[in-house]
């Protein structure tokens, strides 16, 4: 017997509740659908489902037999799905999610060419530097920056991306050159309140050790332009991602600090709920966006 078309019934009769309803499923005999499972008993040695007059259940094994057909044939499905999108299109409303400063700075040029080369899909685009709940708030794919600790999504890698220490030159003709980390320290802090390790502002001598800046923070705030237009203004000192910062670093409006030291290195990514039945907007805009940042230091 066909090993795929048996594990097919098998899962039919378990979520069906009998081998009647998976044999009128797959238009067979109930005996025959019987014969199906019976054959992997066989293969297997082991007892999957106990039978009676009323009803079916599963044994210990049978269960976790189940388990792992059902993530081969959903793994088949998904498979079988994507050949078939390879000759489709993509249309529909795509909701996706972005950091504020990342979104208007990179996101806005990549969706519009994601879209003239995809004219059936539109777009529901929402910035916020919270990260939003992806199934709560019905987001398909979401851009985020460093480390995830939900181990429910999926993730892609696009981009890589540093940390950065700057100033403005206003602020350091006023207050003097910031030339080692504990100069720093004494410094006042803008700081981003919604940072995956908040307050966290270690930076790694060339010789391997570790400095924690820690002075008084003189503004914190859930948004990180706020943060870029304090620091051009002079407030203080920023530490941010360098997407945020390094063109006005370039533009010589902000000047990076202690260079030499090593900053924490994050990873831009996207992010998706399930590796299963993925719809086909949500690859073809996470495949878009991966060429579009490829090889690319923000």
């Amino acid at each position: 017997m066909d090993r795929f078309i048996s594990m097919q019934i098998f899962m039919s009769a378990v979520e069906e509740g009998s081998f009647a309803a998976a044999a009128r499923r797959f238009k067979l005999s109930a005996a025959m659908a019987g014969k199906h499972v019976s054959a992997i008993e066989s293969d297997l040695n082991a007892r999957l489902i106990q039978r009676s007059t009323r009803r079916l259940s599963l044994t210990d094994v049978g269960q976790r037999y189940y388990e792992r057909c059902k993530v081969i044939l959903e793994a088949v499905e998904d498979a079988n799905r994507e050949a078939r999108d390879v000759q489709a299109t993509p249309r529909g409303l795509l909701r996706i999610a972005a950091p504020v400063a990342f979104g208007a700075m990179y996101l806005g040029a990549i969706v519009s060419r994601y879209l003239e080369q995809f004219p059936e899909v539109s777009l529901d685009v929402v910035l916020e530097d919270k990260y939003a709940d992806l199934l709560e708030n019905r987001i398909d794919v979401a851009i985020r920056v460093g480390s995830l600790d939900d181990p429910s999504l999926v993730t892609r890698r696009l981009a890589p991306c540093k940390m950065v220490l700057c100033a403005s030159p206003e602020y350091l003709k006023k207050h003097g050159t910031l030339e080692t980390p504990e100069d720093i320290s004494r410094a006042p802090r803008l700081a981003f309140s919604q940072a995956v390790s908040a307050g966290d502002w270690t930076i790694c001598h060339p010789d391997g050790s570790l400095h924690r800046i820690e002075s008084a923070c003189r503004i914190t705030s859930n948004n990180i332009q706020l943060l870029l237009e304090s620091a051009l203004a002079g407030t203080g000192i920023a530490y941010g991602p360098s997407f945020v910062f390094c063109e006005h670093i370039k533009q010589g409006r902000l000047i990076e600090l202690l260079p030499a030291y090593k900053t924490t290195e994050l990873t831009i990514q996207a992010v998706y709920p399930s590796a299963i039945r993925i719809p086909f907007k949500v690859r073809s805009f996470v495949d878009f966006i991966a060429e579009a940042l490829r090889d690319t230091q923000l």
